[in-house]
């Protein structure tokens, strides 16, 4: 697959079959990760994988929980209040891989960093037939002292980014993008 069509046409997953994804697989979207640039070459990036299917099921069920207690009902979305009311709904769309991209405490902006990994993930998974889908939902749940400490994820690092990665049920079509709005151009 070309770069270009990878950038073009990866689009977040939120339907997969029950098929895993192999331990090689993932330190492949791992190690592609690791390829991302990184200032002064910090590389600030440190990896969490859960495939254990039951332990997923719990997490999206605090995260729905923590969510729901910390946001605004009345400032979220009608589509996303059903959703984290609906004791089916799963934050991981029951995808078999999560790994959450963590920040060291090193430079000036560890996360900007770690999100360049996210997006190497990302397109290196669609290379390979793989979906993925950022999950913001579950993002305050893994900065929860105590889910860190669960994962052993250091107090001091950040959760910046949770990603689901499995295989799709079917492929995703492309929705609209706007064109670039170009500030200046001197």
């Amino acid at each position: 697959m070309e770069l270009k069509e990878a950038i073009y046409h990866r689009r977040s997953v939120r339907d997969y079959t029950n098929q895993p994804v192999d331990r090689e697989t993932v330190m492949d979207l791992v190690c592609a990760a690791t390829q991302a640039p990184s200032a002064i070459n910090q590389q600030p990036w440190e990896f969490v994988v859960i495939q254990d299917k039951a332990l997923l099921k719990s997490y999206s069920d605090r995260a729905k929980m923590l969510y729901s207690a910390t946001m605004d009902i009345g400032a979220m979305p009608a589509e996303l209040e059903t959703m984290l009311a609906d004791p089916e709904f799963n934050v991981f769309y029951n995808a078999g891989t999560l790994i959450v991209i963590c920040a060291k405490p090193i430079g000036k902006h560890p996360d900007w960093d770690c999100c360049l990994a996210a997006q190497n993930l990302m397109l290196a998974a669609h290379g390979m037939y793989l979906g993925t889908c950022p999950i913001g939902l579950a993002w305050p749940l893994f900065e929860q002292a105590g889910v860190k400490h669960e994962l052993r994820i250091p107090a001091d690092y950040a959760s910046v980014l949770p990603i689901i990665v499995g295989y799709p049920h079917k492929p995703v079509p492309a929705v609209e993008r706007n064109d670039p709005e170009i500030v200046c151009w001197r």
